[in-house]
């Protein structure tokens, strides 16, 4: 199932939160994201419709198994770029909306590869 760039930013947004706060509604998705209620509650109900996500009755939002995984790889790669780009000089602001760009173009291929030909660098 593929994802505009926003359904992933709202994937890897719930994972982020939820990792720092546990418990993920869509007004601290909304506050996260900077974004108005109306915009979270429509990608939320997206999200919902195709398996990505689940609300319980408390209006939790709980990523599935195969959101997390989308959401895991979007933020493996935000981190992968920020870190690079940081590294290169850019600016940590800059460097943070380059990677969002970034890792919604960039095949899975030449990420694995960029991703190798670092490691072996380390």
């Amino acid at each position: 199932m593929a994802l505009h760039a926003s359904g992933e930013d709202y994937l890897e947004a719930i994972l982020v939160l939820h990792k720092k706060m546990g418990m993920v509604r869509s007004v601290d998705v909304a506050r996260h994201m900077e974004v108005s209620k109306p915009s979270v509650c429509h990608a939320v109900a997206t999200l919902r419709d195709r398996g990505f996500l689940t609300m319980d009755s408390d209006y939790f939002l709980h990523l599935t198994d195969v959101g997390r995984e989308v959401a895991e790889q979007i933020y493996e790669k935000h981190r992968f770029f920020t870190e690079r780009l940081i590294a290169a000089g850019v600016d940590p602001e800059t460097a943070e909306r380059d990677a969002c760009r970034i890792e919604h173009v960039i095949s899975e291929e030449s990420f694995r590869r960029l991703k190798a030909v670092a490691e072996q660098k380390q």
